[in-house]
């Protein structure tokens, strides 16, 4: 049996990524864990846990006494995939209802619940729609209804990507009528009747294809007790941390984390931090 990494099968390599995460998360996985999971057999789930020994000897043992692998002191992990965001990920999706609990790799879930967000009504038909259109690079015709007009009017746009603005999902598509790349909100589609070969090419979006990097920063009327918690809520360094942006996404982002206005508008304690590069963001073409 081989220990490279590199010989693995993606099936495989899954399983034994399953186990590893079993084990930093939960401190222990066992044959049935593994069964249960992917559907194996006793001999198939013995054989991965072999074969993730072979890779990581120092990261569990066999405990006898409670018959299952428990995670030993020396663990060390093989994959690299064991961050916060992907556990948290995992307890949302299952939280939210898009991801079955028998699907979750977490095995005991801890209680979580969340700020409620109003269900946007994306039709499935229409976000296959959509997806289908960018894969053929085609353009539809779609029925939309915009806030600028009372009655929905049809309109050709070519979408080439889907974006998430934090609430909202929406298709960037170069509009016909217009002549210039927009974001069309999924849930405003009304309906679909035709599609052509689009003649659009995605390069041509340049606030898609530009990232913009934005300088975060503490609120500077915070005392410095209080801009420490900040920089660690938003892991920073020295004071201030990057987060990199589309430029056609600047507006959701400023958004999101309240900078689109004015920090004086706002108590320092609510606006909380700022944005250290308004004059001088700097931009990188893809």
């Amino acid at each position: 049996m081989s220990n490279d990494r590199s010989e693995l099968r993606w099936g495989v390599e899954q399983r034994l990524e399953f186990i590893e995460f079993r084990l930093f998360w939960e401190g222990h996985v066992n044959r049935s864990d593994v069964m249960t999971q992917f559907g194996l057999s006793v001999n198939q789930a013995s054989s991965d846990l072999s074969r993730y020994i072979g890779l990581a000897p120092n990261n569990m043992d066999y405990d006898r006494s409670l018959r299952t692998y428990v995670r030993q002191p020396g663990f060390r992990p093989v994959f690299d995939k064991l961050d916060a965001g992907r556990y948290l990920a995992q307890l949302r999706s299952v939280a939210d209802g898009i991801l079955d609990q028998d699907d979750c790799w977490i095995a005991g879930l801890p209680d979580y619940d969340s700020a409620p967000t109003p269900a946007r009504g994306v039709d499935p038909a229409t976000l296959r729609s959509v997806v289908d259109a960018i894969r053929r690079s085609e353009a539809i015709e779609v029925q939309y209804q915009s806030l600028s007009n009372p009655e929905p009017r049809w309109r050709w746009i070519a979408p080439h990507a889907i974006a998430f603005d934090g609430f909202r999902w929406h298709t960037r598509a170069f509009c016909f009528g217009d002549e210039v790349f927009k974001d069309f909100l999924l849930s405003r589609i009304l309906d679909i009747r035709g599609s052509r070969k689009s003649g659009i090419v995605a390069d041509e979006d340049d606030d898609w294809n530009t990232v913009v990097t934005l300088e975060i920063g503490p609120h500077p009327a915070l005392s410095d007790t209080q801009a420490k918690v900040i920089s660690l809520d938003y892991g920073m360094t020295d004071g201030k941390v990057e987060i990199r942006v589309r430029r056609a996404l600047l507006y959701y982002a400023l958004r999101r984390l309240g900078l689109d206005t004015d920090p004086a508008a706002r108590q320092p304690h609510e606006q909380q931090i700022v944005l250290l590069n308004r004059e001088g963001m700097h931009e990188i073409h893809g």
